[in-house]
């Protein structure tokens, strides 16, 4: 996903409390803010999710069927602290790195929601990372614009 149409999906998905169209209709998203493992400033991307309970998320690190891990996982690596906003809240996240059965059972159930999963993994090449984002004790904050305040 080129940085362009990232930053559209963005505006939109922020303009629109979430909701976005296009090849995203109807798609669950969140957007991640991590830190820049380089860089140190903050980096937002849109991602896919899967619930999993009430105080976590979990995200795939496909990169579109890349042979590369995305930047935003080498970031949660680096730093794991992030933000999630899900169009009307803004919550702080930890981020822990799934690994061995616990990796293999949250991938299972992802490719089981959507198939497109095994494909990624199959053209990338490489072992798909599942990252859980767990919340962060603390109340939520608004998002900003038309689905916050």
């Amino acid at each position: 996903m080129s940085l362009d149409f990232q930053q559209q999906v963005i505006a939109e998905f922020r303009a629109n409390a979430g909701r976005v169209g296009g090849p995203f209709e109807g798609a669950r998203l969140l957007l991640l803010t991590t830190t820049g493992a380089r860089s140190g400033a903050p980096h937002t991307v849109p991602l896919g999710y899967l619930p999993d309970g009430g105080e976590q998320v979990l995200v795939i690190g496909s990169a579109g069927g890349s042979p590369r891990h995305p930047a935003w996982f080498h970031n949660l690596v680096a730093d794991p602290h992030a933000t999630i906003e899900d169009g009307v809240f803004v919550s702080d996240a930890m981020a822990v790195v799934l690994e061995g059965a616990d990796r293999d059972r949250a991938f299972a159930r992802a490719v089981e929601t959507d198939p497109g999963w095994s494909r990624y993994e199959e053209q990338s090449g490489r072992e798909l990372p599942v990252v859980a984002l767990r919340s962060v004790p603390g109340p939520p904050r608004f998002a900003d614009g038309p689905g916050g305040t």
